[in-house]
């Protein structure tokens, strides 16, 4: 399940406040404004595992494909994202890409994640892809696929 909780943590740990937060916070600008909104509310939501706020931002359909190639519907992927986990966590968002068009985009990026755990340090470098879509009058992720990338 570690492996779940890294893959939900770091997707698209996953904004437009970039200078009000820190590193685990992507840079969204020039995205539309309420999609910019969203992403950094939802990437606040992982790095503080905020349950309510993932349930909001995860559609019901949600998929999570995982670094070792595992599909994870929304209930296991909130449930690993918030499961108590180590200290000292830090998260890093770089190289990203934003494509957006009419109710539909693609944020993606690369992460660095660690957390200290039974004393131990514990790393997770990858790619990540969340694809969003505009419901209504509310973005949501409908899915995200990480892959791990080595040391």
């Amino acid at each position: 399940m570690h492996g779940v909780k890294w893959g939900a943590v770091a997707c698209a740990l996953l904004f437009a406040v970039r200078a009000e937060a820190g590193p685990e916070v992507g840079d969204y600008s020039g995205l539309p404004k309420d999609l910019a909104t969203a992403a950094v509310a939802y990437d606040v939501a992982q790095f503080t595992l905020n349950r309510p706020e993932l349930e909001r931002w995860l559609a019901n359909d949600y998929v999570l494909v995982t670094s070792d190639g595992r599909n994870v519907d929304k209930v296991a992927a909130v449930k690993a994202a918030t499961a108590p986990g180590g200290t000292d966590k830090t998260v890093v968002i770089s190289q990203q890409v934003k494509r957006a068009w009419p109710n539909g985009a693609v944020l993606a990026g690369f992460v660095e994640a660690s957390e200290t755990v039974g004393g131990k340090r514990s790393t997770f470098r990858g790619r990540f892809a969340d694809i969003w879509a505009k419901r209504g009058e509310r973005w949501q992720v409908v899915f995200t696929q990480i892959t791990k990338v080595a040391q």
